[in-house]
């Protein structure tokens, strides 16, 4: 870790625009609350906030279609006006005033963040309120309106970078952002998600590799249900380092969505905060080996909105700004009174699940009468000889 990182987290109260309202699972409340307890455990004194700008049209359609753009546009002008074949309208998507001015914040302050790492300003840049992996060119898809991370992807691509590597913890598979990269070898997407088959969007197969002028570089880690910090970390480790190493980007890219929690409503695996925190400090020290200490970072998924997202993102937050919380803190007791009297629920006491995470090196040995041995191995002989390395080793 490095204590001298320069970073900021892009982000103003405005963000919390995009919301599907009091029903949807993806409450912008959870964005608030981890903006407040990093405030309040000061890890935003080494963190200083950038605005959010809004992403133009021409932004946008850099990534999608000018028909998607245009029906997000009319429905935010009449949310009772649907679009189904644009995804909007559905239970994932619904409608709402002002839907285009919402997303293209969320996407502006995402271009914002690679800014800022790829013209020098910072080492580490955030966007929390980022990470909406699963739009598509053509239309919106699991709570994702505009693709913000392709957008931001696309920004670096067209500013000087010549590669990105993209690192995708979210439970679901990031299937929006692997799609429009597929066959561009300029881009490595790697997803670790819970199996497809259990789980929307339904994909995310070892198998799907990249396309023709880009083989190898799409890969799939489709872990089993229930997957623990030990079980995911050991997945993580065996796949993501050597494939990013391997790579040498210019810039890592990564979505934290934190539904991968034991606790989280929509999902079935079973990370702790302690696990979720390890990977962060793995992702750091990857973006400083790999990629010239340049790291773009987004939430994602999370829908224990009170239980975990403020407490994982506040320690991705501290993570970012290169001095990392200790996992005994307690949280703060003026922001557990207030999560109280506002929700009416009782928050966590301390940052910790009280987990220490540790795991087996797959160079220790393979064992394929586990599930998860044989989806991570089904990964490495999928991808890593395209990549000039050996699935064996």
């Amino acid at each position: 870790m490095e204590p001298t990182c320069r970073a900021c987290l892009v982000y103003d109260e405005s963000l919390t625009a995009y919301d599907f309202g009091p029903t949807h699972p993806m409450n912008p409340i959870r964005v608030d609350l981890t903006v407040a307890l990093a405030e309040g455990l000061g890890v935003l004194h080494h963190l200083p906030r950038v605005a959010a700008p809004d992403a133009t049209e021409d932004d946008l359609a850099t990534v999608h279609e000018p028909a998607l753009i245009e029906a997000v546009m009319a429905a935010g002008a009449d949310p009772t006006r649907h679009d189904l074949s644009r995804g909007l309208g559905t239970d994932d998507d619904p409608t709402f005033p002002r839907m285009h001015e919402a997303s293209r914040h969320v996407v502006g302050a995402s271009i914002e963040a690679a800014r800022q790492v790829w013209t020098g300003a910072v080492d580490h840049a955030a966007n929390i309120a980022g990470g909406l992996h699963h739009a598509m060119p053509d239309r919106a898809s699991g709570f994702c309106v505009y693709n913000d991370v392709a957008v931001a992807i696309k920004w670096l691509l067209d500013n000087g970078a010549e590669k990105v590597a993209y690192v995708d913890v979210d439970v679901h598979h990031g299937d929006g952002v692997e799609a429009i990269f597929y066959d561009d070898p300029r881009v490595l997407t790697i997803s670790l998600h819970e199996t497809g088959q259990m789980l929307f969007p339904g994909t995310g197969f070892p198998a799907d590799s990249g396309g023709p002028d880009a083989l190898g570089s799409a890969v799939n880690v489709a872990l089993p249900p229930g997957t623990a910090d030990a079980g995911w970390l050991r997945a993580f480790h065996a796949v993501v380092p050597p494939l990013v190493r391997e790579f040498a980007p210019d810039v890592l890219v990564t979505q934290q969505g934190c539904d991968s929690h034991r606790d989280d409503p929509l999902a079935h695996l079973a990370l702790s905060v302690d696990g979720q925190r390890a990977s962060y400090l793995a992702l750091h020290d990857l973006a400083h080996e790999a990629a010239h200490g340049r790291w773009v970072a987004f939430g994602g998924g999370g829908y224990a909105v009170v239980e975990v997202v403020p407490r994982a993102w506040t320690h991705l937050l501290s993570v970012v700004s290169g001095r990392p919380l200790d996992v005994d803190l307690a949280t703060p007791e003026a922001w557990r009174s207030e999560v109280s009297s506002q929700l009416g629920v009782r928050p966590p006491s301390r940052m910790t699940d009280g987990r220490t995470p540790a795991f087996r090196d797959w160079r220790e040995g393979y064992d394929p009468d586990t599930w998860l041995d044989r989806a991570v191995q089904a990964t490495r002989d999928s991808v890593f000889p395209w990549n000039g390395l050996d699935p064996q080793l």
